[in-house]
């Protein structure tokens, strides 16, 4: 409990440190006061905007174990200008506290959701847990982004596979770093519940060693939640392949999300999913 305390406060200093930086004095209202050593704001000029001691908020990026309440968090969430997904990524790192169950909820699929996404037809349908592991998929998903049920439990977590598969890599071709960006960015907000967490530490630590790409982003610290919308596939037998992207939570489940890619109507694409259906 002690290391993942200490993981989640580490999380938090870098994460402060690397928003203040991206902050101009200008941006924040203040005067440029010369040049700087650094980019970004001062430590100082923070904590002037947040309300509390320069003490006090070097503390926070030093990883100490200190007490912090909801309205300093939001002083200081205003003063780096950060979106709701930063913001709740945020408060997230500063509790004192960990969730007293770090393990995910058991990813029990039930017939009435399976059923769902088979009725989808031709709409790619899958369901992530909170890790963003595959847990469910429907026929579409597994002929457009492959087999789920061939690959091991590693291979259907979404940011492994978006780091380390070539299929992955042709079927985005010109688009892979947008997707792959997105994809670590909420994996990085998701992370934020789960700081210190053997397993995510593990998959964090293979990443490192396999990706280079995993290696240069993982550090600036990108949060983001929601759909990536339009979403554009170039797959080996069907070709050019255009989707419109949905996601939502079950309600009954709300550790679970259900995305869907709806076929677009650009580049043939539904007459094209057809035929792959047909033949498969």
């Amino acid at each position: 409990m002690e290391q993942s305390n200490n993981t989640r406060l580490d999380e938090l200093a870098q994460f402060l440190r690397i928003r203040r930086a991206r902050i101009s004095p200008e941006q924040a209202g203040l005067p440029n006061g010369g040049r700087r050593r650094t980019p970004g704001l001062r430590r100082g000029e923070v904590a002037q905007l947040s309300g509390v001691s320069v003490d006090w908020y070097t503390w926070l990026e030093q990883a100490r174990n200190i007490q912090v309440s909801a309205q300093v968090l939001e002083n200081i969430a205003r003063a780096l200008q950060l979106d709701s997904n930063e913001r709740k990524h945020l408060f997230l790192l500063a509790l004192q506290q960990l969730p007293a169950d770090l393990t995910p909820v058991e990813n029990t699929i039930s017939l009435t959701l399976q059923n769902f996404l088979d009725l989808q037809g031709m709409s790619p349908a899958y369901v992530t847990d909170q890790r963003l592991n595959i847990v469910a998929w429907n026929k579409a998903a597994n002929l457009i982004y492959g087999d789920y049920g061939a690959m091991s439990r590693r291979e259907r977590n979404t940011v492994w596979r978006t780091f380390t598969s070539r299929y992955v890599r042709e079927l985005l071709q010109g688009n892979w770093e947008t997707h792959a960006r997105h994809r670590l960015a909420h994996f990085r907000a998701s992370y934020g519940k789960f700081a210190g967490d053997p397993w995510w530490m593990e998959l964090i630590g293979d990443l490192n060693q396999i990706s280079a790409e995993f290696r240069a982003w993982w550090p600036q610290h990108d949060v983001l939640n929601g759909p990536e919308g339009k979403k554009i596939n170039h797959h080996p037998t069907a070709g050019l392949l255009v989707f419109d992207q949905i996601s939502f939570l079950v309600s009954d489940s709300p550790h679970l999300t259900v995305t869907i890619n709806i076929p677009a109507n650009d580049n043939d694409t539904i007459s094209k999913l057809n035929k792959l259906l047909l033949n498969n």
